[in-house]
C-alpha cells in the first residue's frame, strides 16, 4: 500500500523487487503520476464475487473487469471468467452470487487467469466499489500463487460517495422526526445519479455499474482535469 501522491513510484519500486517475471512487467507498466487529470487517465473496472468475506480463508469465485475513460466503457473489451476456487462452495455464497458447483466443475484455477487478467490491468487505475475485497482478495490470492504481493491503485465509487454524505447516518433527532440513513451500497448509489438498476453480484454487470457510477461522479461533482491523485486509493 501506498500514499495517493507515489504510486508510480512505488510501482517502479516494486519492478526491482518482485522476482516473478510476469508481475515485473505488470509493476514496471506505465502507471500515470498523481497530477495526471482524470480525462487523461486509462480506467479499468473491477469486480470480484468471492465465496466469503475473508480474504485469508475463502476465495474468488469469479472476475469481471472493463476497460474504461470518463468519456466511453470499453464494453467490447468485457472480460469475465469464473475462477475455481480452492474448497467447496458454501451455500450461502452460491445464494450470493449464483454461481454453483456446475459452474466451477471446469473453471480454471487463478493460478491460470492470473497473467491475462495482469496484462489487462497494467497501467491502469482500477474503478471499483468497496476496495478492501479487491484490494485483499486480488493480493491474498497472488500470495498463495507466487508468494509475492499485489498492490495497485484504485478509485473507490463507494468511498467518494462517503465522502459526499459524511452525516448519512441521522442522530436520534433526525430519526424520530422520519430522517433515513443515507445508503452508499452500489445500486443505492447508483440511484441518486438516476442510473438503471442492474442485477447485483455478478462480477462483470458489477464492473460496468461501477463504470457508469464513476463517470456521473465526475460528471455531477468533480471535473475531467482533476488529478486522478486526489482520489485514488
Amino acid at each position: 500500500m501506498t500514499s495517493a501522491a507515489d504510486w508510480a513510484s512505488y510501482m517502479a519500486q516494486q519492478a526491482e523487487r518482485v522476482t516473478h517475471p510476469a508481475l515485473s512487467a505488470f509493476y514496471g507498466a506505465a502507471w500515470p503520476a498523481a497530477d495526471t487529470p482524470l480525462e487523461q487517465v486509462e480506467l479499468l473496472a473491477l469486480d470480484v464475487e468471492t465465496t466469503g468475506l475473508d480474504a485469508r480463508s475463502h476465495s474468488i469465485v469469479s472476475i469481471g473487469l472493463i476497460p474504461m475513460t470518463l468519456e466511453r466503457i470499453r464494453s467490447d473489451r468485457a472480460w469475465h471468467t469464473v475462477v475455481r476456487p480452492r474448497g467447496r462452495l458454501e451455500e450461502e455464497s452460491v445464494t450470493f452470487h449464483q454461481i454453483t458447483h456446475t459452474d466451477i466443475r471446469s473453471a480454471p484455477r487463478f493460478e491460470a487467469i492470473v497473467e491475462p487478467f495482469l496484462k489487462q490491468l497494467a497501467g491502469k487505475v482500477a474503478v471499483v466499489h468497496y476496495h478492501p475485497v479487491e484490494r485483499a482478495f486480488l493480493d491474498a490470492a497472488v500470495r498463495r500463487c507466487w508468494g509475492e504481493t499485489l498492490q495497485f491503485p484504485m478509485i473507490d465509487t463507494m468511498q467518494i460517495e462517503a465522502s459526499l454524505h459524511p452525516r448519512r447516518k441521522p442522530g436520534w433527532l433526525l430519526k424520530l422526526l422520519g430522517r433515513k440513513p443515507v445508503s452508499i451500497r452500489l445500486a443505492d448509489s447508483r440511484a441518486r445519479y438516476q442510473l438503471p438498476p442492474y442485477r447485483a453480484h455478478h462480477a462483470l454487470t458489477d464492473a460496468l455499474a461501477t463504470a457508469e457510477l464513476l463517470q456521473a461522479q465526475v460528471a455531477t461533482h468533480m471535473t475531467p482535469q482533476q488529478a486522478v491523485g486526489s482520489i485514488w486509493l
